[in-house]
């Protein structure tokens, strides 16, 4: 009876302690929340035992919800809702650029995808599409592994840019180990697509490697022509 009892009485320390935080929320907004709580929200006691075992959001971020649902004493439900709940962080830090937006430097190819990209295990290499003047017609996955000749076609990197009717196109990828100096495959995955962008009359306008908190710009570095 005093094992029932004292089970009980934990479930509703559990719960009023979840209705303050709430009411807390409620009142002053998720800033006035320590991330320990707003993950106790999300998924009650398991989450915040998560966030102990790896050690910081950001490697709790990077971990997939099977890895999540290996843990002890995590069901898939919290697994699902944390996961859920930092992919939307992710998205709403790194959205798509805008259509019609100008570019003007590398640096803000940069920004636009660091959240995005900084995390992945795997190179995930993209196009930004620009028209003549270089503003956003749209963005293009073109292939996710490690970044190879084969892998990143110019079938597929200018394919879409010819059916827009772009003017040119900026070459995006990240180096999951977080250095984003270039590889010799970099260097030369890029020549290859610039001489084909010079055939077809689009011109490959920079190529932006992105790492952990820094990146390389092939314009900045004069390793393509401005």
């Amino acid at each position: 009876m005093d094992h029932a009892a004292n089970t009980s009485q934990a479930a509703q320390a559990k719960t009023l302690q979840g209705k303050a935080l709430r009411e807390r929320l409620l009142a002053r907004g998720a800033e006035s929340l320590t991330t320990h709580d707003l993950l106790g929200l999300v998924g009650a006691e398991p989450a915040t035992a998560l966030l102990r075992r790896f050690g910081s959001l950001r490697s709790l971020a990077a971990a997939s919800p099977m890895e999540l649902v290996r843990e002890p004493g995590v069901g898939r439900v919290t697994a699902v809702r944390v996961s859920a709940a930092l992919a939307l962080a992710r998205r709403l830090s790194g959205e798509r650029l805008p259509r019609g937006r100008r570019l003007r430097e590398s640096g803000e190819i940069f920004r636009a995808f660091h959240e995005r990209l900084r995390d992945l295990r795997k190179e995930r290499f993209l196009t930004v599409l620009l028209d003549g003047k270089n503003r956003v017609l749209r963005e293009d996955l073109v292939s996710e592994g490690i970044l190879t000749a084969s892998l990143v076609h110019p079938r597929e990197v200018f394919g879409p840019a010819i059916r827009e009717a772009a003017g040119g196109i900026v070459l995006v990828h990240n180096h999951p180990s977080g250095d984003p100096e270039p590889s010799a495959e970099d260097v030369e995955v890029t020549r290859r697509l610039c001489a084909v962008g010079e055939l077809v009359g689009i011109r490959v306008l920079d190529h932006v490697v992105i790492g952990d908190g820094r990146y390389v710009s092939f314009l900045e570095r004069g390793m393509i022509p401005p």
